[in-house]
């Protein structure tokens, strides 16, 4: 297996909405909310749905490797329920291989409302469901050995059971990469994440926004500094500025590409770090791998949804 992806098993439901439903229901743009069950079926009564997916920041990532024909895996917690069968089915459509068992819980299977402004621009409000739920008993240390990369997201994170898994996989991982996910998951786990990033992780995707508040910094060439300092290998995007990857004192840029067709910006991590991860694994260079990360994500942002 080249890629074991483990993250948040979450089915997501995306919606057009105005600026104005944002204010009214005092959701900030372009950030993660969690929400309880109750507040989610209250927003999403409120909605037209466009498209419902299998989802998840990692997932999408899994999917857009699987559609460049390498070997990949995942692991992520749903019910036996009708979005968590949804969820199971979507990923083997896309030739995922899903390694867990899902069975009856006492909470259901996880959603997220994707929210798409007039300047595409998405706004998440996330109920876990049982995604949350997720513990060191559901992650394999066989499937993590069998795995040239573990990649992880920042989401999957919190105190308890979802910290037991992720420190599982990383001590079985023979590599193990993390997206840092998203500025809500960075201030709300600094300390940790700043560890991982420093003594844990071999590969690191964050945003321009995310790393600059780990080192709690307003200078790009602050986060420069410090990702050359860690000795990891450290990749960021910039939006229309492009993106950089550090390898040791290596520092090699990629520009963004020009005058895009943008409809929806839901994924765009995502599929840029599924090219990445394709050239790390196929043996591309350092700049191979930017340009085909900065491909992926300028497909999925002309087109609606996370998958191309």
């Amino acid at each position: 297996m080249k890629i074991l992806g483990i993250g948040n098993a979450i089915v997501d439901v995306l919606c057009k909405v105005s600026e104005d439903f944002l204010t009214k229901n005092m959701l900030t743009k372009s950030t993660m909310k969690l929400v309880d069950e109750e507040e989610f079926k209250k927003l999403l009564s409120l909605l037209k749905i466009e498209e419902t997916i299998s989802g998840g920041s990692v997932a999408n990532s899994i999917v857009g490797l699987s559609q460049l024909g390498n070997r990949v895996s995942f692991i992520g917690k749903i019910s036996d329920d009708a979005l968590g069968q949804k969820y199971e089915d979507g990923l083997r459509k896309e030739k995922v291989e899903y390694l867990y068992n899902k069975k009856k819980e006492t909470i259901p299977t996880g959603s997220c409302l994707i929210l798409i402004t007039p300047d595409s621009e998405r706004t998440m409000c996330t109920f876990l469901g049982t995604a949350g739920k997720i513990s060191d008993n559901d992650v394999n240390e066989n499937d993590i050995k069998k795995a040239e990369i573990v990649f992880l997201e920042g989401y999957l994170w919190d105190e308890g059971d979802p910290k037991k898994a992720f420190e599982k996989a990383i001590m079985y991982s023979n590599k193990v990469a993390m997206s840092l996910s998203d500025l809500f998951c960075v201030e709300r786990h600094k300390p940790f994440f700043l560890d991982l990033v420093k003594n844990k992780l071999d590969i690191i995707f964050s945003n321009e926004q995310e790393i600059l508040s780990l080192i709690n910094s307003s200078s790009f060439d602050e986060a420069i500094t410090f990702s050359k300092e860690i000795n990891k290998h450290v990749i960021i995007t910039r939006g229309e500025k492009g993106a950089v990857s550090i390898y040791g004192n290596e520092l090699i840029e990629c520009e963004a590409k020009p005058n895009l067709k943008i409809k929806d910006l839901t994924g765009a991590g995502d599929l840029f770090a599924a090219g990445c991860l394709h050239g790390i694994i196929n043996r591309l260079s350092h700049k191979e791998c930017l340009i085909k990360g900065t491909e992926l994500s300028s497909k999925i942002i002309q087109k609606i949804g996370a998958r191309i």
